[in-house]
């Protein structure tokens, strides 16, 4: 796995986790915000053929 696809998949595990921390306690802007940043992410990973599968959310 190259850099750039182990970052993208590190940041994405990071932005989940997150985002779900963020719904159980009720904060909605902070789980905009990493639900953007999760788009991003597979926008980029698609660019570079980069294989980011998407988890529940």
């Amino acid at each position: 796995m190259g850099e750039l696809s182990s970052t993208i998949q590190q940041r994405l595990s990071e932005a989940y986790d997150s985002m779900h921390t963020a719904r159980e306690e009720g904060d909605a802007f902070l789980v905009d915000a990493r639900q953007a940043e999760i788009e991003d992410l597979h926008r980029i990973a698609a660019n570079h053929n980069i294989d980011a599968p998407r988890r529940g959310v």
